[in-house]
């Protein structure tokens, strides 16, 4: 049996590299909504736990976790070497297969368009930003590493 101070949420509130990389997420989560609100000139609730857009929230949790292993654990670890491996995995999904399904439901949702407009069909439209382009990929990779590095400071 634990004790409260021995509980799940209390070992997790003793855990610097969770509660780091929770922050990394954080904070990219809160920058994609601030970058959002200056762009379109409206600010969206959803945006907070939405996937895509600047920067990658999943990244930059991947990136820190991987730093936060490297500076506890050593360089030279399995565990940060497993964090290498899951942080590549993430960045390629990030920009490769989840920007390209993003593109082909945006395609599709021309056609369903184009079918609405002209048949009569119900329009039910596919979710269009589900990847990242490089350039965001890479500002939530630098997030993550920036974080991780302030913490361990």
């Amino acid at each position: 049996m634990l004790d409260g101070s021995n509980t799940l949420f209390a070992q997790l509130g003793r855990n610097k590299i969770f509660l780091t990389t929770l922050s990394a997420w954080a904070i990219a989560q809160i920058l994609k909504v601030l970058i959002g609100v200056v762009r379109e000139k409206r600010f969206n609730s959803k945006w907070f736990l939405s996937s895509g857009g600047m920067p990658s929230s999943h990244v930059a949790l991947s990136m820190c976790l991987t730093t936060c292993m490297g500076l506890h654990y050593g360089f030279d670890s399995g565990l940060f070497a497993m964090s290498l491996g899951f942080a590549c995995v993430t960045m390629f999904d990030a920009q490769g297969v989840r920007r390209h399904s993003g593109q082909q439901a945006e395609a599709l949702n021309k056609v369903l368009e184009d079918l609405y407009a002209h048949k009569g069909l119900q329009e039910e439209r596919l979710k269009e930003l589900l990847g990242h382009t490089p350039v965001e990929v890479f500002a939530g990779g630098t997030l993550g590493i920036l974080i991780a590095i302030l913490a361990y400071s």
